[in-house]
Formats: structure tokens, C-alpha cells, sequence
């Protein structure tokens, strides 16, 4: 897998390429849409986006866990995750853009 990440600046610019407006304009609205995603997120709200995925705040309660190293018993205090389900549609074209090869038996 290549070791490359997408930034907000990137986000940006492909905002820029493909609408049109300036680059100001662009990484503004990059930043307002992340903001918008982040106080639904922050009140408990599920995020949908339509063809990409739904990302949703779980709360885990307080739970017994071990210390891997020392094998000692250490509580977990309660809290909140963030979860991401990628739609169906993302499913399919991460899958169909990336075939395995398996043992020279072809594509998977």
C-alpha cells in the first residue's frame, strides 16, 4: 500500500481544479464542510454522506482490561469513539481499483 496521506491543503486544491473557484474560496470551504462534519459529530449526531460512508459517535462503558506487558488488571474508564461505515459504493471501488493477486492464481 503506498505510505501517502491526504491533507486539507490537497483537499483544497482539488476543490480549486475541479469547481473553480479561487483557492481562498476553496480552502475555506474545505474547512467549513470539515467543521460543519466535527459539530454534528461533537453533539452525537451520525454524519451521512451519500456514496462514501456515515460517521457515527458510540459511547463504550467502563470496562476491566489487562495490562499486556505486566498482565495486571486496569480499569478502562468510559468513553466516546468515533466509528466510520463506508458505504457500499466506496466498498466497491476501493475493491475494484486494488485487485490481489493470490499465489499466481489471477485477480480476487
Amino acid at each position: 500500500m503506498p505510505d501517502t496521506t491526504v491533507t486539507r491543503a490537497q483537499l483544497a486544491e482539488a476543490v480549486y481544479q475541479e469547481v473553480g473557484l479561487s483557492r481562498n474560496d476553496s480552502a475555506q470551504l474545505v474547512d467549513v464542510v470539515l467543521e460543519e462534519i466535527s459539530k454534528a459529530l461533537v453533539k452525537g449526531e451520525m454524519v451521512k454522506l451519500s456514496s462514501f460512508g456515515s460517521f457515527q459517535v458510540r459511547s463504550k462503558a467502563e470496562r476491566i482490561g489487562r495490562n499486556p506487558k505486566t498482565g495486571e488488571e486496569v480499569p478502562i474508564s468510559p468513553r466516546r469513539v468515533l466509528v466510520f461505515r463506508a458505504s457500499h459504493v466506496l466498498k466497491d471501488k476501493v475493491n475494484r481499483s486494488h485487485r490481489v493477486v493470490v499465489g499466481g492464481q489471477g485477480e480476487v
